[in-house]
């Protein structure tokens, strides 16, 4: 998976982040149930700072893709619609 985000593009890396993750759910490479890494190494990985992740990773959360647990990370919780995906 691509995890290099444009810093030159117009659109904001925490929404480049969430579409990231967001086709990573629904190509399968991260399943219903499965945990996240911290926001932290994701922000690494994506070469992006840790509040931009945390921004992504709650847009994921409010699109009913991510659930939040204290004590037990960040899981997937569902995988996004094609059709949304599509457009």
């Amino acid at each position: 998976m691509d995890f290099n985000l444009d810093h030159q593009s117009l659109v904001p890396l925490h929404d480049q982040a969430a579409a990231t993750l967001r086709r990573a759910i629904a190509d399968g490479e991260a399943k219903a149930g499965e945990r996240l890494p911290p926001a932290k190494d994701l922000a690494a990985v994506m070469g992006v700072n840790t509040n931009t992740m945390l921004r992504a990773l709650r847009t994921l959360r409010d699109e009913g893709l991510l659930e939040f647990r204290r004590g037990r990370g960040i899981t997937v919780s569902g995988a996004p619609d094609r059709a949304i995906m599509l457009e």
